[in-house]
């Protein structure tokens, strides 16, 4: 078989709900890059038809039992077969704009980068202003968000991957230990990511939980990072994420 030079990461905990779409989109926009390409699902324990979806869904499908971003990603990493690799999570959709321009900066010579990210147009405003903030703020300081990250497999293994000792802002760790080796990349293309925790939490609770996150040691310990971590009973299963086609995008 011939090795697959791009190999794109899904982590996933019970995401039955979003799967399928990005699955889809994932795999119109690998073959848009005209490359070989694998996909692999990290099925990071879940209750729900996750791995079922992700295999009919055309994703090899890795389990692991580990309830850590970071460790899902790496274990994705270390079965991988591609020189390229792209991580992106499983409520978030990439169109085969995106996914083209992360290729030809990484042939370029760029080490990895990441990509603008918008909610789903449904999110209630205050979210969208505040998702809108944060991309300007990460692209002044080159930082990669998680939902789209790409980066070439030496660097990445130079590196160590994602550090595991952090439950988030583990995006950010690797974007800086990245940087320091070459060129790191932020597109001005955009993926489309769910919105839905703000279906969840209010404006006020977001920060709330924020500053909880933010105090010390909160970025190691999974118990402060319930915005990510614990799935609200009152969180609705399922929101429409709209394909970049949809929102005018290639």
């Amino acid at each position: 078989m011939t090795r697959p030079l791009l190999s794109i990461v899904v982590p996933a905990h019970d995401e039955e709900a979003f799967i399928g779409r990005t699955l889809q989109a994932i795999h119109a926009a690998a073959e848009a890059t005209g490359l070989a390409y694998e996909v692999i699902v990290v099925d990071d324990g879940s209750t729900d038809a996750t791995a079922e979806i992700a295999r009919s869904g055309g994703a090899r499908v890795v389990p692991v039992v580990v309830r850590q971003i970071a460790a899902a990603r790496n274990a994705g990493a270390r079965v991988a077969n591609g020189e390229m690799l792209v991580f992106v999570d499983a409520d978030t959709i990439v169109t085969g704009r995106v996914l083209k321009a992360a290729v030809a900066e990484m042939r370029k010579g760029a080490v990895g980068g990441g990509a603008r990210a918008v909610y789903d147009e449904d999110t209630p405003r205050w979210a969208q202003r505040a998702i809108a903030v944060v991309v300007v703020l990460m692209r002044r300081v080159n930082w990669a968000a998680g939902c789209f990250f790409f980066v070439q497999r030496a660097a990445f293994e130079r590196v160590g991957g994602f550090d595991e000792r952090y439950f988030a802002s583990e995006e950010i760790h690797l974007s800086r230990a990245l940087k320091r080796l070459g060129r790191f990349v932020i597109l001005p293309e955009s993926v489309v990511t769910s919105g839905r925790k703000a279906h969840t939490y209010s404006s006020w609770h977001t920060l709330w939980l924020v500053a909880r996150m933010l105090r010390p040691g909160g970025l190691t310990r999974r118990e402060h990072l319930g915005f990510w971590y614990t799935r609200d009973p009152r969180a609705p299963t399922r929101r429409r994420v709209r394909t970049g086609n949809e929102q005018g995008h290639e």
